[in-house]
């Protein structure tokens, strides 16, 4: 029996179907799905999902007559980067208190002037830990610039959050007293992340549902500072050393800040700016803008 196929361009891929209603999708060479590349990219962090967005993107305008005009992010697109760079400042933030109190002071991490109890009793924990806290600052402040710098060249908005610094920081000896995007002084830590998977009898992957126990219950429970509120958070060494536990369980192995936990109560203008951004950007994703760099406009 003969069949007639059908053939039929969609964005970023040939689907051909025949009269069974049996359909085959072939990517072309120079897309790549927008769902694959979230699932994939955003877990390696922010910054290595927008360098794979902006290489795709690159590769989308080479020999395409279907995508943007030739140069330009598609809006989708601007506005995942836009998210991408809000989540990089908002991650810097956090970090620059950080090296205020307890990092390496010198021009390459400009702001505070740094207080020697809190860096020494970081030196307890490790003694890299004020090179480790300046290193990952400055790496953080490089993500967003580099991420806006990119939108500029591609004119497109960049991403600019300094109305909303409007939380009070630490007065704390050392630190710049300017006021912050992300609260270090009223956390409530969720620490099952360190049991996730040393579980030898369930697995995250395996086990949605399944409730992992917290590393450090005590945490979990009202609200705790990682860093020196006043110069008293400094004088009693049994609490110093609490900060510290609280400070080193507020960042992930990785070098990630547990961010979410530092906006408080959600109920800030930075947390509804990030809120409205992250919807900005899945709204593009799934209100049919099909293949990233072969949308619509």
């Amino acid at each position: 029996m003969n069949e007639k196929n059908e053939t039929i361009e969609l964005r970023g891929s040939s689907l051909t179907r025949n009269k069974k209603e049996n359909a085959k999708i072939e990517p072309n060479g120079n897309s790549i799905s927008r769902r694959s590349f979230i699932n994939k990219g955003l877990a390696a962090g922010a910054g290595a999902a927008a360098m794979g967005l902006m290489v795709n993107n690159a590769n989308a305008d080479k020999g395409s007559d279907m995508g943007p005009e030739k140069g330009k992010l598609t809006p989708g697109d601007a506005d995942i980067l836009r998210f991408l760079a809000a989540a990089e400042i908002l991650e810097t933030d956090a970090w620059q208190q950080y090296n205020e109190l307890g990092g390496i002071q010198d021009s390459e991490v400009p702001g505070g002037s740094g207080s020697p109890a809190y860096a020494a009793a970081l030196a307890v924990l490790d003694s890299d830990m004020s090179q480790y806290i300046h290193d990952n600052t400055e790496d953080e402040f490089t993500h967003f610039t580099f991420l806006n710098a990119y939108l500029v060249s591609k004119g497109a908005k960049p991403v600019n959050l300094d109305q909303f610094r409007t939380l009070p920081g630490s007065t704390a000896t050392g630190s710049s007293g300017k006021p912050r995007l992300t609260n270090l002084m009223q956390l409530t830590l969720d620490t099952s992340w360190w049991t996730r998977y040393r579980s030898r009898a369930n697995n995250p992957d395996l086990d949605p549902n399944f409730t992992f126990p917290q590393a450090v219950p005590t945490l979990f429970t009202g609200e705790h500072t990682a860093i020196p509120r006043t110069d008293n958070d400094l004088n009693d060494p049994n609490f110093l050393q609490a900060i510290i536990k609280c400070q080193r369980l507020a960042v992930r192995p990785s070098g990630h800040v547990a961010i979410p936990q530092c906006i408080p109560h959600r109920r800030t203008l930075v947390a509804k700016f990030a809120h409205l951004a992250l919807q900005t950007a899945l709204s593009s994703f799934m209100n049919g803008t099909g293949m990233v760099g072969h949308q619509s406009a």
